[in-house]
């Protein structure tokens, strides 16, 4: 009995030893920088009493850091998040600056395998230094902890959903730019390698911000999500990207329950809709009419705006939404929009998620910028995934469609399985003015009045790009009145969604993320 009560008495004193982490002067550090802990980013993430903890008593292999080195800069644990089962993994900061050394990353790839294997979703709270000298050092060292393969060819099996909370070199960094969903938070850097490393590999100097802070990868890189002004704000992004999420490829997200009609009239929609046809507005606001209780998650909200990607839902049933936005560019798309577009296909499409589709662009933004970021290639990346992706897909025409864009709106022929338009809706090759100046620019220009001349071609011209000649030859399936938008994509769904199209193929869920 003795000896059980010792056995115990010790058990208690690692756990509660294991607790503090690398110590609670590091943990006064933490506090100190205004930042919260690992384990208390978990309790803010998941709900209350429910994680249970993998690998408490590790440390590091290095002998004589046994006592300062408690799960060797990584807490990891199965937890619920809003009443659903996940993993969690938190870098501790605390423990060698949360850098990954052998123990380290051994249990994150075994935390990953864990996740895989039993279909549940995956939260990463991190920040860190990267790979941990002298760990890595050596041909030996360094050849134990190359990338790991499980995240390399995860294929979507998972929702994972990364946010970035302190400096993040190396280990971090690769797991957020490979997971489904990534916020970051304010004054924090995500890069390869932290600005001293920088420094000594070719002496550039540069504020860690400057480096990779949430500007970097909102304006250029495109490679976080959201962002957030507190810790609070970005793991309660991540919840609320979750919501639209199943469990798991084998799973359709959940059905939220909401009391709003899904056969209700939009009439809102024709007083956002200017009427005349070059004035801008901001499309979010008719999404908002359209969609369930006016609920919606934007996804790169500050990336390629010029086109709108986001997260709702129509009679309870999640949806991607992809949609120009004529208040940026006029909703012509660049190189930024063409790479969001992409992601969010091969994102929805991996989990199920309907696509619909809102039109109103004048075209491709075209520049010797953007051929200069591959816009050709960018373009055709698009349509592939377009053409590859096997969710349901409904595309609607509110206003412009012009050129090549209508075909990635898709447009007729790229795998929508219903195309429709308003009566608002002007179709064709290039915009009226455009299009007369170079087919009539020289008959306009000679004759008697060449602004009655252009005013009169202009008109034929808008004539020409109605739906109704589309509709008339079955190249649309309809003309619909605005106000019936959210009746006709809630009915469309409702029957598109047979038994047969419970989900997608998932033929997207092997492509490169951030492609």
């Amino acid at each position: 009995m003795e000896k059980n009560r010792i056995l115990l008495d010790e058990l208690e004193e690692r756990k509660s030893a294991a607790l503090l982490g690398g110590g609670q002067d590091k943990i006064n550090i933490q506090h100190g920088k205004g930042l919260l802990t690992a384990r208390e980013r978990i309790e803010k993430l998941v709900d209350k009493n429910t994680f249970r903890e993998f690998g408490m008593l590790n440390t590091s292999d290095v002998n004589g850091v046994e006592h300062k080195s408690y799960g060797d800069g990584l807490i990891a644990g199965i937890a619920k998040v809003s009443g659903r089962p996940a993993v969690v993994q938190a870098g501790d900061k605390t423990v060698f600056a949360a850098t990954e050394g052998n123990v380290h990353i051994r249990k994150s790839k075994k935390i990953h395998e864990f996740a895989i294997q039993n279909g549940l979703p995956m939260f990463l709270l991190h920040e860190g230094g990267g790979l941990r000298m002298p760990d890595g050092m050596g041909a030996d060292g360094i050849s134990d902890m190359l990338f790991p393969r499980e995240m390399l060819t995860h294929q979507r099996q998972v929702p994972t959903m990364a946010a970035i909370l302190g400096d993040s070199f190396g280990g971090p960094t690769w797991l957020a730019v490979s997971s489904d969903f990534v916020t970051q938070l304010h004054g924090t850097c995500m890069a390869i390698a932290g600005p001293r490393m920088l420094e000594l590999a070719n002496g550039q100097k540069m504020p860690a911000e400057e480096l990779g802070g949430i500007d970097v990868h909102n304006r250029y890189t495109g490679q976080i999500d959201h962002d957030g002004a507190t810790e609070e704000e970005c793991i309660q992004q991540l919840k609320r990207f979750f919501d639209y999420m199943p469990q798991n490829a084998e799973e359709r997200p959940g059905i939220r329950l909401t009391g709003d009609n899904p056969y209700r009239m939009v009439d809102e929609v024709l007083s956002i809709l200017p009427q005349e046809s070059k004035r801008v507005y901001d499309m979010k606001k008719i999404m908002e009419v359209i969609v369930d209780d006016g609920q919606m998650f934007e996804y790169q909200p500050k990336f390629g705006k010029a086109l709108i990607t986001s997260l709702a839902h129509m009679n309870g049933q999640a949806v991607g939404i992809i949609a120009n936005q004529p208040n940026s560019y006029a909703g012509a798309p660049g190189p930024q929009e063409c790479q969001k577009a992409t992601e969010f296909i091969c994102l929805c499409d991996s989990y199920h998620i309907p696509l619909i589709f809102l039109h109103d662009t004048p075209g491709f933004r075209i520049s010797s910028e953007a051929e200069k970021a591959k816009m050709p290639t960018k373009i055709m990346v698009w349509n592939q995934a377009l053409a590859q992706s096997t969710v349901p897909k409904i595309s609607i025409v509110i206003r412009k469609s012009i050129g090549a864009a209508y075909g990635n709106m898709c447009g007729p022929g790229m795998g929508a399985d219903i195309v429709v338009a308003w009566p608002t809706a002007e179709i064709n090759f290039t915009g009226p003015e455009v299009g007369i100046n170079v087919v009539f620019g020289r008959e306009i220009s000679r004759a008697e009045d060449p602004k009655e001349m252009r005013q009169k071609l202009l008109q034929t011209w808008s004539f020409d790009s109605s739906p109704y000649r589309a509709a008339a030859k079955h190249q649309i399936d309809d003309v619909i009145h605005p106000r019936e938008t959210r009746k006709f994509i809630c009915e469309t769904l409702e029957i598109i969604q047979s038994s047969k199209r419970q989900k997608s193929e998932r033929r997207l869920a092997g492509w490169p993320t951030g492609i």
